[in-house]
């Protein structure tokens, strides 16, 4: 399904957003009643398959215990659900109540008038505690208009990840606060620490959500941009190319085997595997790191996203609720949502499933909460720290025409990320040169340039 511009067509809401990052490791579907439509004491969710996701399915009679509603469930990997969900909210058809959205999605549906706004329902359900809510995630489901439109499940940023015992018997030291340069030249000096260990993994697979995530925000804080302020597309700027340039050859010269098509799922296993050395990516990768069968739980040190010439460049992402416009049964499909991003729910997660299962990244309370701050010690402040130096709308050295960390907040975006990144991973394949994808990728860029110009 195409959503539509005022001049022509506009791409398909159907790629990976950036920073979803746990969907390549995920396998199957399950399919609920979501078919039958929803009315009476019922509500249809859609949502992505990732485990926790499927956590909240596993436990969500609870939820139908406390209020009488049935909660009918369809679950589909990323691809499909962002397909089905485009279709559904597009026609506003109805059929699903509440959908799995993005930052990156509720702004753009929000505009289109194809979702319900939440703020009269957080301003009567004071239980709820929206200001405990990060402001990152709430600014970053806040539509145009003002208003909130999303309640985030759970948050993460980006962070660098290293090998600590694989630095103290190398005689290297993380800085607080590295470069990308000083994280190239570490990267040099433990390529080969131990046997089979490359020096760092970086996503090179194609995807506007895979290897145009991580790379974007290199390009912001190398002083890059997609877009300026004037929506002229700036990929053939100096920056764009001394920043792809140190990518390629960053990945090239010390990565992983196969980086060309090496995205989350292959970082996180090369990481755990101890084939690399340090790992650039989300944050939400040090739960499967620091897991109980994890062989490098405890080996794994956590530093901010590297920086050239930004003060962070670490971005944000959120798997939120949303609700249709057209729901039957707005009242009720907030009160799913109310349960599922509450502190309640996480505390049902901790207890029931374990403190490092909980959906974080959200709240600001479950970073005070004992239990959780015991299990995620290695990393839980890390990963607040960086989601709350996120800053969506001035991630780079100048204004910007939309907002976005690792993406560009319009619905083109889904398409042009793409394109650019087969391009970008052709370079990193060695099949052509930076020069070469550059000068493809500001060919396309301009066609958006085109049709944002003078608005």
């Amino acid at each position: 399904m195409r959503t539509q511009s005022r001049r022509r067509p506009r791409a398909t809401l159907a790629a990976v957003a950036a920073g979803t990052l746990l969907a390549p490791l995920l396998t199957g579907c399950w399919a609920g009643a979501g078919g039958a439509g929803s009315g009476g004491d019922s509500i249809n969710v859609l949502m992505v398959n990732n485990p926790q996701m499927t956590e909240l399915q596993r436990l969500a009679p609870r939820f139908t215990e406390e209020t009488g509603i049935k909660v009918n469930f369809t679950v589909l990997p990323e691809n499909d659900v962002r397909d089905k969900i485009s279709q559904d909210f597009a026609n506003q058809a109805g059929q699903y109540d509440v959908a799995t959205l993005s930052n990156y999605e509720i702004p753009i549906y929000a505009k289109n008038g194809w979702l319900h706004e939440m703020d009269s329902y957080v301003a009567k359900d004071p239980a709820y505690d929206e200001q405990d809510v990060l402001k990152p995630m709430r600014e970053s489901l806040t539509a145009d208009d003002g208003k909130l439109y999303g309640q985030p499940f759970y948050g993460e940023s980006s962070f660098l990840m290293y090998r600590k015992d694989v630095f103290e018997k190398e005689g290297l030291t993380m800085p607080a606060n590295p470069t990308w340069q000083q994280v190239a030249d570490l990267a040099a000096k433990v390529d080969g620490a131990e046997p089979g260990m490359n020096g760092i993994c970086l996503r090179g697979l194609p995807g506007w959500g895979e290897v145009m995530a991580p790379l974007t925000t290199v390009v912001n804080t190398f002083g890059g941009t997609w877009f300026d302020k004037d929506w002229n597309a700036r990929l053939d700027s100096p920056e764009w190319e001394r920043a792809v340039n140190f990518y390629v050859d960053l990945v090239r010269d010390h990565g992983e085997s196969g980086a060309a098509q090496s995205g989350f799922a292959e970082c996180l296993n090369n990481m755990t595997q101890g084939k690399v050395a340090m790992w650039y990516d989300a944050t939400s990768a040090a739960g499967s790191l620091e897991s109980a069968d994890s062989p490098v739980k405890g080996k794994i040190g956590y530093v901010p996203a590297p920086v050239e010439e930004t003060e962070s460049s670490g971005w944000l992402y959120t798997w939120a609720w949303g609700i249709q416009d057209a729901s039957r049964n707005p009242d009720k499909a907030w009160q799913f949502v109310s349960w599922a991003s509450s502190k309640q729910y996480e505390q049902l997660v901790g207890e029931e499933i374990g403190w490092s299962n909980v959906p974080a990244g959200k709240r600001a309370s479950t970073y005070e909460n004992p239990d959780y701050r015991a299990e995620a010690a290695a990393f839980q402040e890390m990963t607040k720290e960086a989601i709350e130096g996120a800053r969506p709308n001035d991630p780079g050295v100048q204004p910007r025409p939309a907002p976005g960390i690792q993406f560009v907040g319009i619905p083109e975006f889904t398409d042009l990320g793409t394109k650019v990144s087969q391009e970008i991973s052709a370079a990193i394949a060695g099949r052509q040169s930076v020069d070469s994808a550059l000068e493809k990728s500001q060919q396309l860029a301009e066609k958006i340039s085109e049709e944002y110009e003078g608005r």
